[in-house]
């Protein structure tokens, strides 16, 4: 069997670039690992995980909002299993829609193992040991990332008691108390789900702070969210040891900066700790793929030092984000088929979808300092936001940074209710170039959340309105 591409990995990076491919005319094929399309992500990442946030949310709001809303309740009961089969039904739904659109534009699937045995030939092996070879013209790897654990710490994981995001989003009760280590954006989010339905959450984070990488400001004021909330923190703190106990599983953590050791136990330990590329068994070092600390070396056009073999997503460089992916899906079929794919990678937004949520896009202040450029920065509050307060969710503020000589944004960081929807805006905006004066200038219907972007926009330039 000869195509003109073949994709090993269906997750949004891999299965976008396969239908765009299919839509520029290529014979496309894709491998897959797992038994149903669309990776980590759709199958025990993102999407399962943002189904269990949002119905742990409105149990929340439930029991402690609706009161205050005029609407009467009583105690809200968990049904836990009922809950699980909303996440299940989500994620089938995505998944099986993947499916689909494969099948719509023509693009042949194949489920086993891939692996590059040389430049234009990729053997797939099924679950019955059956090997089948895939002749290609190009071949686009697409492998996503695997869960990774703290160094030095031997991670026994039963995905029952001590857990990887996977098991995190499959737990059949909830746990009395839930060790989180890991303070980014994996483990608040899991954290706030278990929290939410009941669970004690205790956070152990190896840095002196919370969400790294993001505006410190923003991850300052969330961690007082969360303590609020009842999520208890130990920050600059090394863990050691997890193993399992006979009542659960416990950390042991000592300070970073020296001091006598500490264990906690739980009933849940989830080992939140990032992720790590998944390069294991491609074959990549057999044809001669230039690897560095894991990930796949790339140029500028996505390609591999191998000729007609390319990278993608979580395994190259770059932010381990779906959307991400996808760009860089759609960015390769187009080079491949001659166009001029690019990605813009200081307009990539990232989100914590937690409550309040976090949105953010471009350079943080802490980068800019670092870089030395000047800067101008506009903060409107949400408490100072009609329909903020409409809608009970007065929590966090828009931070707008633009070059102090151009006005040109630079960045912008939201934490609020639908941080990751108004944070489109600032995408849009920022692609075409645009200053803080266009987005203030820009008429924002009232009342919405979004009129907090203009009002920060506005405040660059000292002339906010509203507060």
């Amino acid at each position: 069997m000869s195509y003109d591409l073949v994709v090993i990995g269906t997750g949004p990076g891999g299965y976008v670039c396969a239908i765009r491919a299919a839509q520029l005319g290529m014979k496309v094929a894709v491998v897959e690992k797992r038994k149903t399309h669309g990776g980590t992500c759709l199958n025990v990442g993102c999407i399962p995980s943002k189904a269990l946030l949002h119905a742990s949310d409105m149990f929340e709001l439930a029991a402690h909002d609706f009161a205050a809303l005029g609407i009467v309740v009583g105690t809200p009961t968990l049904d836990l299993p009922a809950m699980l089969k909303h996440k299940d039904d989500t994620v089938a739904a995505n998944v099986n829609g993947v499916g689909f659109l494969l099948k719509k534009h023509k693009v042949e699937s194949f489920f086993g193992h891939g692996s590059i045995a040389a430049a234009g030939k990729v053997e797939v092996k099924g679950e019955d040991g059956k090997v089948t070879s895939l002749e290609t013209k190009n071949i686009v790897i697409a492998t996503g990332s695997d869960v990774a654990t703290p160094p030095g710490v031997d991670v026994a994981f039963d995905e029952k008691t001590i857990v990887s995001s996977t098991g995190a989003i499959a737990l059949d009760k909830v746990p009395g108390k839930l060790v989180v280590i890991g303070a980014g954006v994996i483990g608040l989010e899991l954290g706030s789900v278990w929290h939410r339905l009941g669970a004690e959450v205790v956070v152990v984070e190896y840095l002196d702070r919370i969400l790294p990488g993001m505006d410190n400001e923003v991850a300052r004021t969330f961690q007082r969210i969360l303590e609020k909330q009842g999520f208890a923190f130990n920050l600059s703190s090394k863990v050691t040891k997890v193993e399992k106990t006979a009542k659960g599983a416990s950390v042991t953590f000592s300070p970073v900066a020296g001091g006598d050791a500490v264990t906690i136990e739980g009933d849940v330990v989830l080992v939140a700790t990032g992720r790590r590329p998944y390069t294991d068994n491609l074959g990549l070092e057999g044809a001669g793929v230039a690897l560095d600390r894991g990930r796949v070396v790339i140029d500028d056009h996505f390609a591999t030092n191998v000729a007609g073999v390319y990278a993608i997503g979580d395994v190259v460089r770059g932010p381990m984000l779906a959307h991400k992916a996808e760009d860089e899906g759609v960015a390769v079929a187009e080079i491949i088929a001659g166009q001029h794919g690019h990605v813009n990678y200081d307009v990539i937004p990232g989100v914590v979808y937690t409550m309040p949520e976090i949105a953010s896009i471009g350079k943080t202040e802490e980068e800019l300092k670092a870089a030395g450029v000047a800067y101008k920065a506009g903060k409107f509050p949400f408490t100072a936001n009609g329909r903020a307060r409409a809608t009970r969710h007065t929590d966090g503020f828009v931070k707008v940074l633009a070059d102090a000589t151009s006005d040109r944004v630079l960045g912008v960081h939201i934490i609020g209710a639908g941080a990751g929807e108004l944070i489109a805006e600032c995408a849009v905006l920022m692609e075409f170039g645009g200053s803080s004066e266009d987005l203030a200038r820009t008429c924002h219907a009232h009342p919405t959340m979004s009129e907090a972007v203009k009002e920060a926009a506005m405040a660059v330039e000292k002339r906010q309105i509203h507060m």
